[in-house]
């Protein structure tokens, strides 16, 4: 039934070939919008399920940029069901140019190791963190990047922390180059850690003995939940009260201190959605009114009135689909040429939130003047009333 009537909705959409083009275009183009917007969207919503089920972040209830005291660590550490507790700190440096920013954080070698197990690297290298006091370990993606290897010295100026002599300008000796497990963590290789060592002995002395946020592996990810009560229960009215989360929760917080991302990106693809429907709208409208004789002939040649909606909302479903394809092969071409360390992909998720806005579109511009050509008399059409 379909490929039997199809050249004829073809027909009707190349009728006005410019304007056809020009609202593929526009489709197009805000499909490709939306495409990106979800996929950013979609890294928000479900971009840290790859991190481990069986890890807690404990920060300061007040907020994550306030320092805990490391005194904490044995006390966490204690609570029956805690596996391994490591400690980080952000360091916030940049290498030669303020533009080559990405992730460091101090932390102890062997905790780390303990804690994400997920990073891998030659023993021999682990070793050298461990033993050098002024040690670093740099992602596979940032070494690949800046053309590091082990034994290069690296200068950081950190915007953050200064070191007892005044200066901003910390020296690190790459010992050890790591990837991930697997691809997801491969991926992700993109940042530096430091050896805590040199990091707190260095620093001004009433910042010392602090850290960040404790990183919590539990034996159990079902105990997750008691433990974090467990944590937080025990610093309560302290005058270093806890909030701990899982992992996912701490990411996804973290992103949402800029704001609530996820509101932002859909008022965005909402205003674009309502902009192309209006125009999208007008350009349905237009093209039937233009062809109400065609479609009295279409009757008087025994085509049915509900045959021809069918015709009309046809020819909007087929103008939306292939403008939304494009948008959203783009989209998905231009989130895949984003380099490994930027994980925002236009997945099945975008595919079908795509789909469902194009099936809505289709409708929506389609519907009313579909209605009205179904309505049309043959006599008034004809006669040009």
């Amino acid at each position: 039934m379909i490929g039997k009537y199809l050249p004829l909705v073809w027909g009707a959409l190349m009728r006005k070939k410019t304007r056809t083009a020009f609202t593929l275009l526009s489709l197009a183009a805000a499909f490709l919008l939306i495409g990106l917007l979800q996929a950013v969207n979609s890294v928000l919503a479900g971009g840290a399920d790859f991190l481990g089920a069986n890890r807690l972040i404990t920060q300061a209830k007040i907020s994550f940029t306030t320092p805990l005291p490391m005194r904490l660590l044995p006390q966490i550490e204690a609570i029956p069901g805690v596996e391994h507790v490591g400690h980080s700190q952000f360091f916030g440096g940049v290498y030669q140019d303020p533009k080559n920013f990405f992730p460091q954080f101090a932390v102890n070698p062997q905790r780390l190791r303990d804690t994400y197990p997920e990073w891998t690297m030659p023993e021999d290298q682990w070793r050298a963190f461990i033993s050098t006091q002024d040690g670093a370990i740099v992602g596979r993606i940032l070494a690949d990047k800046y053309g590091w290897k082990v034994g290069d010295i690296v200068p950081l100026n950190s915007f953050i922390w200064t070191q007892k002599d005044g200066s901003r300008v910390w020296q690190w000796r790459v010992v050890g180059i790591f990837g991930g497990r697997d691809r997801e963590w491969s991926d992700r290789a993109n940042l530096m850690y430091l050896n805590y060592g040199q990091f707190d002995e260095a620093r001004i002395e009433r910042t010392r003995g602090l850290a960040g946020v404790f990183v919590v592996r539990v034996k159990n990810p079902m105990d997750s939940g008691r433990i974090a009560a467990e944590i937080d229960r025990r610093f309560e009215n302290s005058a270093d009260e806890t909030k701990t989360q899982s992992e996912q929760e701490f990411q996804l917080g973290f992103l949402k201190q800029l704001g609530d991302i996820g509101f932002i990106v859909n008022a965005i693809s909402g205003a674009v959605f309502f902009t192309i429907l209006i125009l999208t709208g007008y350009t349905m409208s237009q093209a039937v009114r233009e062809r109400v004789p065609e479609l009295a002939v279409l009757k008087c040649l025994g085509f049915t009135d509900r045959t021809v909606l069918a015709l009309v909302l046809a020819e909007a479903f087929l103008l939306c689909f292939l403008g939304a394809l494009a948008g959203l092969l783009l989209a998905s071409a231009v989130t895949g040429a984003l380099p490994p360390e930027y994980p925002i992909r236009a997945d099945a998720r975008v595919w079908l939130f795509a789909l469902a806005s194009t099936a809505l579109l289709a409708t929506a511009v389609g519907l009313p003047p579909a209605w009205h050509a179904m309505r049309v008399r043959i006599v008034d059409a004809l006669a040009g009333r």
